[in-house]
C-alpha cells in the first residue's frame, strides 16, 4: 500500500509550487505623480503653456467685464493717471504762499476797544441769563454755552489781528463775596481785556475777553 503525504509535506508542496510560479511584475506609481499626457488626435502631445502666455492671458483677462453687467464709472475714468491697484494718483495739493507783511503792531485806529467790548459783553450776558434760575446740574452747559457767545459776539467788534481769549465765571447768589483776578504776559502798547459783570436772584456770572495782536 502507498503511503499518503502526511500535512507537513503537502503544505512543504504548496509553497514551493507558489515560489516556482512568477509574480506579475508591479507597477511602482510615486504618490501625486500624474498619468502621462495623452497625444492629440495627429499623435503629438500638447505644447505647454510658456510664462509669457500665462501673464499675456492675466493682462488680457484683467479688464474684461461680463456681458450682462455694464462696465461701472469709477475714479480710474475720471483721472488720466491710475495705479497699478486700479486707485487713482491724486495730484499734490499745493499750499498757498503769503508774503511777509512785516507788521509788528496794528493799523492806526484799528486796535482793541476794550469799552466798546465791555458794551457787547453786557448786553450779551443780560439778553442771555435774564431770570435764569441756577442749576448745580446745568451750570457746567450753561457756562460752556455762555463762552461761545461771548467769543462770537466779541469777534464781531473787535479788529482783524486779534486772537480772543474768552472766560466765563459762573455761581449761585448766596450774598457772598467773590473776586476774579487773572495774569498775563502781553504788550501793553496793543493787547488789553474787558469784563462785565452780571447777577439776579439766583446766579451771578462774569465774563472776561482778552485781545491779543497776533503778528
Amino acid at each position: 500500500m502507498a503511503e499518503q503525504p502526511g500535512p507537513e509535506t503537502s503544505l512543504l508542496a504548496q509553497v514551493l509550487a507558489a515560489d516556482s510560479t512568477e509574480a506579475p511584475p508591479l507597477r511602482t506609481t510615486r504618490r501625486g505623480s500624474q498619468p502621462p499626457a495623452r497625444g492629440t488626435e495627429d499623435g503629438k502631445p500638447h505644447p505647454l503653456p510658456s510664462r509669457r502666455n500665462s501673464i499675456l492671458s492675466r493682462r488680457s483677462s484683467f479688464g474684461m467685464v461680463p456681458a450682462s453687467r455694464r462696465p461701472s464709472i469709477g475714479p480710474w475714468m475720471l483721472h488720466r493717471r491710475v495705479s497699478f491697484s486700479g486707485l487713482p494718483i491724486f495730484q499734490p495739493i499745493l499750499k498757498t504762499r503769503l508774503e511777509n507783511t512785516y507788521r509788528m503792531g496794528p493799523d492806526k485806529g484799528c486796535k482793541f476797544d476794550a469799552e466798546r467790548v465791555q458794551q457787547v459783553l453786557e448786553g450779551t450776558l443780560t439778553c442771555a441769563l435774564g431770570t435764569t434760575a441756577y442749576s448745580s446740574q446745568g451750570s457746567a452747559a450753561l457756562a460752556q454755552s455762555l463762552t461761545e457767545l461771548v467769543h462770537n459776539k466779541a469777534k464781531e467788534v473787535v479788529p482783524p489781528r486779534y486772537k480772543l481769549v474768552c472766560h466765563v465765571v459762573l455761581g449761585q447768589q448766596g450774598q457772598q463775596s467773590l473776586l476774579v483776578a487773572s495774569r498775563g504776559l502781553w504788550d501793553p502798547e496793543t493787547d488789553s481785556f474787558a469784563s462785565a459783570t452780571f447777577s439776579n436772584a439766583s446766579l451771578f456770572a462774569v465774563a472776561t475777553v482778552y485781545g491779543v495782536y497776533f503778528e
